[in-house]
């Protein structure tokens, strides 16, 4: 469980590209990274596409926003989200955007946002194109917010070998002793692959992933403050 995070945060849905399906579940993680302060929803609500959404939206207390298609072919829902997002920038009320859609229209968004200083989470399908996974601080496929439809540990499709991004982490992260602290891993593993979760390949936690890999050494070590919880440190096997 991630440490309690008081960061203000704007939840803008594009209701067209997101899957209601895992609305509690959406919210619970993005309750990770902060408090979700400002909860919208954006699509053309008279249509019958989004009838999965409608039955989510009071019990998550989500504001739908009405955007009506007037021009065939164009986004209007698109548009009206991102206006709003900059309105929200330089509002100055939030201190972080969870953009939640698995269309690469918000790669742009992502990159402004990120400009003026803020976090970017995205939530998307494995689908979404790489550009806005990119874009992205973090970025959360929807897919481990469900019940597990592939095998323990089969990385998701379009995703980068496990294998070469542990060792490239580890091997920067390594001190003078040969050991590279656990936590300093993780921070190279997301800043370089947003889209990096140990839940992609059927573990909760990054400990639980290093340790289950036959090419990387682990042990534990009592922290010096005298904390219970030990930290943890990895390195690669010699071959």
């Amino acid at each position: 469980m991630a440490d309690f995070n008081s960061d203000r945060l704007a939840v803008l849905i594009d209701a067209d590209n997101a899957q209601p399906s895992v609305g509690a579940e959406l919210m619970a993680e993005i309750g990770r990274y902060g408090t979700a302060t400002v909860k919208r929803a954006y699509g053309d609500w008279t249509t019958s596409n989004l009838i999965g959404w409608k039955e989510h939206l009071h019990t998550l207390a989500i504001q739908p926003i009405q955007q009506f298609r007037l021009t065939a072919g164009k986004n209007a829902t698109d548009s009206a989200l991102i206006i709003d997002a900059m309105d929200l920038l330089h509002g100055g009320r939030v201190d972080g955007f969870c953009l939640v859609s698995s269309d690469s229209d918000f790669t742009r968004l992502a990159t402004r946002i990120r400009e003026s200083g803020l976090s970017v989470y995205g939530f998307g399908e494995k689908k979404t194109p790489k550009p806005f996974v990119a874009a992205c601080n973090r970025f959360i496929f929807t897919e481990i917010l469900r019940a597990p439809s592939e095998p323990p540990g089969a990385p998701p499709s379009g995703q980068a070998p496990l294998k070469p991004i542990l060792i490239g982490a580890v091997t920067a992260a390594t001190g003078d002793d040969g050991w590279a602290f656990l936590g300093a891993v993780g921070s190279l593993v997301n800043k370089a692959n947003p889209e990096f979760d140990p839940r992609n390949y059927g573990k909760k936690k990054l400990g639980e992933l290093v340790k289950s890999q036959p090419y990387l050494e682990v042990r534990s070590q009592q922290a010096e403050d005298g904390s219970p919880t030990a930290q943890i440190y990895v390195r690669v096997k010699e071959i």
